[in-house]
């Protein structure tokens, strides 16, 4: 299939149509250009937003793709009798129903993250992005005893994306510490990270899929040969054997499949909460 424009249309962020909708086409091969349209709150940015996708059906000779997470039914109303599109309406799709089931009315509310700063949960959030940047790649030993997860592996093994999605996502405090060769000589973890063997967890990465990645950074030098990413994969992965440190390949692994395994061996009590 042909590009297709995919409009992805809310009245707040538009995040949660930008996910839903990426998550749904990833189920067919076909490439997609994507538009968020976020906060589109009025009748008036409705029909803006409807001249635009008219103007994709235009020049593409097809229908764009649209979803929406619009609450205001006028708002809603414009894109769905002007837009020459298919308009995937996700929260009438699903509210309609729960009310039925559940004898509620919805309460339609505009922007649900809104008010997000005024939640305990947003702050831990904060908090938590902040003390991973602060303990990233092992740039301080400070606080350490408050991580709630604390990544090693060979240096662009994706300790820190992962870091940061972790904090992002579930507000858990993330330190990350690279292995570099004076560990492999000493055959020890880094000392201060002894007293918190149970919070560790480790990534590793193939070789030739790191030199690949390490090029990137700093082509054609030692710390990017093939020879040397074999050496400190291989003596990565000795040492968190010796150790007894549970680790992953993140090679074929997207983020979001690596923090949701480390959440299910380090902190499996909080997967009954997503």
């Amino acid at each position: 299939m042909s590009n297709r424009s995919v409009f992805l249309l809310s009245d707040g962020t538009g995040i949660t149509a930008e996910t839903f909708g990426k998550a749904i086409l990833n189920q067919f091969e076909s490439k997609h250009r994507f538009i968020r349209l976020p906060f589109t709150d009025t009748v008036d940015k409705a029909h803006s937003a409807v001249r635009d996708i008219n103007h994709a059906a235009q020049i593409e000779g097809k229908k764009p793709i649209v979803f929406t997470t619009l609450v205001n039914m006028p708002v809603l109303s414009v894109i769905k009798e002007h837009a020459n599109a298919l308009v995937l309406d996700m929260f009438g799709t699903f509210i309609s129903p729960l009310e039925a089931e559940l004898g509620l009315t919805s309460n339609h509310r505009v922007g649900r993250f809104s008010d997000a700063s005024k939640s305990q949960s947003y702050n831990n959030r904060i908090e938590a992005i902040n003390f991973s940047l602060a303990h990233d790649d092992g740039q301080s030993h400070r606080d350490l005893e408050s991580s709630d997860i604390i990544l090693v592996g060979v240096s662009r093994s994706g300790k820190t994306p992962t870091s940061l999605y972790l904090a992002m996502q579930y507000g858990l405090k993330a330190s990350n510490y690279p292995l570099i060769p004076e560990d492999f000589d000493r055959r020890k973890l880094p000392p201060a990270l002894a007293p918190h063997r149970k919070k560790i967890f480790g990534l590793t990465i193939q070789p030739e899929r790191l030199s690949e990645i390490r090029n990137e950074r700093r082509p054609n030098s030692r710390y990017a040969s093939l020879e040397n990413c074999r050496y400190e994969v291989s003596e990565s992965e000795a040492m968190m054997r010796r150790e007894g440190i549970r680790w992953l390949s993140s090679t074929t692994k997207s983020i979001e499949e690596i923090a949701t395994t480390i959440l299910h061996v380090i902190r499996p009590e909080m997967m009954g909460d997503y």
